[in-house]
């Protein structure tokens, strides 16, 4: 009966299921091992070597990152091949965010751009949109951000005050606001950017080309964590959007910004996986090397005791994540054998599961947060040096538990939820 019919989302609190239904991370093919290798090797290769000058902002380098994931293919994951993508499933792309996860600031860049940045276009994008964009998204020709929040509308989204209204002609709408915390925004060339029209109700998402006259960039943020993340306010004066750049329909908005956090959350537990296992990593090898009275500190009881517990949690994302990753793309299947198209499904998919989303968002951003703890006081007074990599792990993870919802929100959709 399992087989014949996917377990739905939070379903699994009230529905046995049988093992051999199950994904675990040991299922990847080796197809998919190898993608995952790719993806390891250029964090390895272009990513490790110049942390610190990514996360002094070095002018140009991160876009020139972004470039070189995009010849590799990275960037076109969830993209479909006649777009210029991969074409990947959906547990493939949570795979390879995971290695591209061990990339401190970079993934940030990477997760910012390749989910909230694409992802509205190509699943609620008219054919139109998708040729004109996708590509150039695809390949790092043109990187993406996402201007949801604004001072005054964080948790709230749906509060924000920027404003469109339509020309007298109806060509084109104009955008007035302000934008805060947009990630890529000193570099980005598509702006996917949610407005009220007049006196609407819910919001509504436009594509904006980045150099349309009006808009304005504050300069970067000073930040306590991903440093080499690009973090702007985004200011819009009298920007003038084409009609035809609306994106899906007016007063949509609200539900696209919902349902791409969704895939945000779960993308976030495969991200913080990655930087975990590096933290994890990282310990066991100091603990290890480091001798104290006379034997190395691996072998005494309360250092055993944190690399055990960070390996526990770290384990417990990692098969909680690869499960529900399966469960999407068996809910994807079953939808497109009704007939529905690939992104339509995918959306279907994914909403269905927004409680395992919602969790392992919490539960992901927790575990790093433990994980690189951890790692500092086993590192002691040289994991509070700048000169150690657990000292910038643990400023980085910091900001896991506030964006892509934070977890206080979380806990309440999951509770309402399931």
């Amino acid at each position: 009966e399992s087989q014949k019919k996917p377990i739905k989302g939070g379903e699994f609190i009230v529905r046995d299921t049988a093992p051999s239904d199950i994904f675990t991370a040991e299922n990847f093919t080796e197809e998919q091992r190898m993608i995952q290798q790719m993806c390891q090797d250029f964090i390895d290769a272009e990513v490790k070597p110049h942390l610190e000058r990514i996360d002094n902002m070095e002018e140009g380098l991160m876009p020139s990152l972004m470039e070189k994931a995009g010849e590799l293919g990275l960037l076109g994951m969830s993209v479909p091949e006649d777009l210029g993508g991969l074409g990947v499933d959906f547990k493939t792309s949570l795979l390879a965010t995971e290695s591209l996860g061990a990339g401190y600031s970079f993934s940030v860049a990477y997760g910012a751009h390749t989910g909230i940045g694409t992802l509205p276009l190509l699943y609620y994008g008219n054919d139109e949109q998708r040729q004109k964009y996708i590509p150039k998204l695809a390949s790092g020709e043109w990187k993406a951000a996402y201007c949801l929040t604004e001072p005054g509308s964080g948790s709230d989204a749906n509060s924000g005050k920027t404003k469109a209204v339509l020309s007298e002609d109806g060509t084109h709408y104009t955008l007035n606001g302000q934008k805060m915390w947009i990630t890529n925004a000193g570099f980005a060339n598509l702006l996917t950017v949610f407005a009220k029209i007049d006196d609407d109700e819910k919001l509504t998402a436009f594509l904006v080309e980045a150099d349309t006259e009006g808009i304005t960039t504050n300069p970067e943020e000073k930040k306590m964590g991903i440093k080499g993340s690009s973090t702007r306010q985004v200011f819009f004066n009298n920007v003038k959007v084409p009609v035809e750049n609306m994106l899906s329909e007016r007063e949509n908005g609200f539900k696209i910004a919902l349902n791409i956090l969704n895939i945000g959350r779960i993308k976030l537990a495969a991200g913080v996986m990655g930087g975990a296992k590096e933290a994890v990593r990282d310990s066991v090898k100091y603990a290890n090397e480091r001798e104290q009275f006379g034997r190395s500190i691996s072998k005494y009881g309360a250092i055993r005791y944190k690399l055990a517990e960070q390996v526990i949690r770290t384990y417990a994302v990692e098969s909680a994540t690869y499960r529900a990753g399966q469960n999407i793309d068996d809910a994807i299947q079953g939808y497109m054998d009704q007939g529905l198209d690939k992104g339509e499904a995918t959306l279907k998919g994914i909403e269905q599961f927004a409680p395992e989303c919602a969790i392992l968002k919490v539960a992901g951003s927790e575990a790093l947060d433990y994980v690189t703890d951890e790692a500092v006081q086993i590192f002691g007074g040289m994991g509070y040096s700048a000169e150690s990599t657990v000292e910038r792990a643990y400023r980085d993870a910091r900001i896991n538990r506030i964006f892509e919802g934070t977890n206080e929100i979380n806990r309440l959709l999951t509770v309402d939820m399931v």
